[in-house]
């Protein structure tokens, strides 16, 4: 059972790819376990969103990923 982070933006760079498999069910904790402290102190940023199943989470925390899902780590967006 394995479910898919997508890295989004400056995230991306950060991680140095694009998606991750991991493994599911996959929760908030997990999620911070997974991506390393340097990725985990940015999404830890209230600007950041986190989505689940194509819906952004109204509290990212609550983040319960099953096998299949897509999570996307959503950074704020900037431009003019």
């Amino acid at each position: 059972m394995s479910a898919t982070i997508l890295f989004l933006g400056p995230l991306r760079d950060l991680a140095g790819e694009a998606e991750r498999e991991v493994s599911a069910p996959l929760d908030w904790e997990a999620l911070l376990d997974t991506v390393g402290p340097d990725i985990a102190a940015q999404i830890k940023d209230e600007r950041v969103n986190v989505a689940c199943k194509g819906k952004v989470l109204a509290d990212k925390r609550t983040l319960l990923a099953e096998d299949g899902d897509e999570v996307a780590l959503l950074p704020p967006v900037s431009g003019g």
